[in-house]
């Protein structure tokens, strides 16, 4: 069991960060007791928290300053499966206001990813959220359904946050062959110009060809030499996808 749930989780980090679109249910104000579901785009944290950008007149938003208990699904629909068999997601916690002093930075990264929010930051009643996830359902498809241990999915601060611009620097310019041959091997894609552009504890995000493309880590980095060996041990794992001219 315990295999499976290591497998399992590493899935469900690959839905999360490759989705940007998912179904937030909170609990009505207008309806008192009953759950209120609305179609919203999010960005994935370096952590696996999850930022929304909403107006405050929008009805999710009037409920969760009522209560702050959240359900986010996200869902693949894959069109040769039976839907029943489709990866889901479900990750309870709390919906909470993003502090004052995160709110610069994650305007940037959330336009990096969601590019079409940039017309919102000049509107006034437009707010950063944090889905601050207190437990996490997985389900992979037909018998493959478990609850990922929490501990992993709780708001955490990644210690190499300070790191994180020196490391995407050093890498595109001294070892982009390792970011080329990784991009390669985990999605078939070569591209000798892809660049790192963001990084996560569970991988990092590479820009190729217009679109933007998680490379996944088998285990998470916290601390920036856990980074460095988790990218040296993946560029020596992937040097058979290395591209040559």
């Amino acid at each position: 069991m315990k295999e499976k749930l290591q497998e399992y989780e590493l899935e469900a980090v690959k839905l999360l960060r490759t989705s940007k679109e998912a179904v937030l249910s909170t609990i009505s104000h207008k309806f008192k007791g009953y759950p209120f579901g609305s179609f919203v785009t999010f960005m994935s944290g370096r952590d696996r928290s999850v930022i929304i950008y909403a107006s405050n007149i929008a009805q999710h938003t009037i409920n969760l300053k009522k209560d702050s208990k959240s359900c986010l699904t996200l869902f693949k629909l894959e069109e040769e499966k039976d839907k029943q068999e489709s990866s889901r997601l479900t990750l309870l916690g709390d919906l909470v206001n993003l502090p004052d002093t995160e709110i610069e930075e994650t305007q940037k990264r959330f336009i990096k990813f969601l590019p079409e929010s940039e017309k919102y930051s000049a509107m006034h009643d437009f707010n950063f959220y944090r889905l601050k996830i207190s437990q996490a359902r997985w389900i992979g498809g037909f018998g493959k359904i478990a609850w990922l241990k929490n501990d992993k999915w709780k708001h955490t601060q990644v210690k190499w946050l300070k790191n994180e611009e020196s490391i995407i620097e050093h890498m595109n310019n001294d070892h982009s062959n390792s970011i080329v041959s990784s991009l390669n091997a985990q999605h078939d894609i070569k591209d000798p110009k892809a660049r790192m552009i963001a990084l996560t504890m569970d991988g990092y995000y590479v820009s190729s060809k217009k679109k933007i493309i998680f490379i996944g880590f088998n285990k998470i980095c916290l601390t920036a030499k856990e980074y460095k060996d988790m990218l040296v041990g993946q560029a020596n794992l992937y040097r058979d996808y290395e591209i040559t001219s």
